[in-house]
């Protein structure tokens, strides 16, 4: 269970706030999920007029695991603020994920207006971008044709310049390897942000089975310095394209869970995750495919084997 649950749901209801468990497995209440799917989308949503969306959770940095704590771990996230006809978008995100677990049909809060005089403002990644063209893209098993998959490979065969993905968790299916494989072959930019250090070891050697390919096709692969684990989730296409939201590149975030994202089109807002990507850049080193190809033997086959089990994790 997560850590200081019992205490957080005392104070839930201690402050009258309503909660509920998604997608709760309790057969003694005839409720029969299927054990490895799960809810994984992160938003916000304030009276109708504001959204946040993007790869944090609602918890401390180090995810109070004695274990990170111990090491030295904290997350980097990102996230971002929506303002406008959009977040009607992202609440009806929210209300269906509430209906389908209460059965109570809430009201959706909209409102046409576009970003508020009191936004925030400032320099870098926070500065406020006005007037995109954006959509929320959810996703799930529900879905029947993997809508984010089949969205996140077409926008990487259209790409024409650059390929900037950073994802904490990247084990792609054979589709997207290819995407990948193919447009550095085309002669395009394409890089991959990852961390150094791995929280999840299983998931660590299935994503590292993948490097030699991409790195050989010509990928820049940047691990991110420990003891920082980064977990944003975000791509960026040539000079006008972003997505950003909860899912990772992976095969559980385009088949099993429950995700959301934002499609961008903006060359201001693309500007903006370029900032962020180049804070990446310089505070990560970048895969050498030689030392990569002389690594231990032990690393490579249990790089192997955690392959094997890509379609479980």
């Amino acid at each position: 269970m997560f850590p200081r649950r019992k205490e957080t749901i005392r104070a839930l209801r201690e402050m009258g706030a309503q909660w509920h468990p998604m997608l709760p497995l309790r057969p003694w209440r005839g409720q029969w999920q299927r054990p490895d799917l799960r809810n994984h989308r992160k938003l916000v949503v304030v009276d109708g007029r504001v959204g946040y969306t993007g790869s944090q959770n609602l918890i401390d940095e180090t995810y109070l695991k004695p274990k990170n704590v111990k090491r030295g771990l904290h997350w980097l996230e990102l996230m971002v603020r929506l303002e406008g006809p959009i977040v009607g978008e992202l609440d009806a995100v929210f209300v269906t994920d509430w209906y389908s677990e209460t059965e109570e049909l809430l009201s959706l809060e909209t409102h046409a207006s576009g970003a508020s005089e009191d936004a925030p403002s400032g320099s870098g990644s926070a500065e406020l971008v006005r007037s995109v063209d954006a959509q929320v893209i959810p996703s799930g098993p529900s879905f029947e044709n993997d809508n984010n998959l089949k969205l996140f490979i077409m926008l990487i065969h259209n790409a024409r310049k650059r390929i900037s993905i950073t994802s904490p968790y990247f084990v792609p299916d054979e589709s997207t390897m290819m995407a990948l494989v193919t447009a550095a072959s085309r002669g395009l930019d394409v890089e991959l942000f990852v961390s150094e250090i791995a929280d999840q070891l299983l998931v660590a050697h299935a994503q590292r089975s993948y490097y030699a390919e991409l790195l050989d096709a010509g990928v820049a692969i940047w691990l991110y310095r420990a003891p920082t684990v980064l977990h944003s989730k975000h791509f960026t296409i040539d000079d006008d394209i972003a997505v950003i939201g909860s899912s990772n590149m992976d095969i559980r975030s385009f088949s099993l869970n429950m995700e959301v994202s934002v499609l961008v089109s903006s060359r201001e807002f693309t500007d903006r995750m370029r900032i962020v990507e180049d804070h990446y850049r310089a505070q990560s080193f970048r895969l050498d495919a030689d030392e990569w190809a002389r690594r231990p033997l032990g690393g490579k086959v249990l790089d192997g084997l955690g392959r094997l089990t890509s379609a479980l994790q």
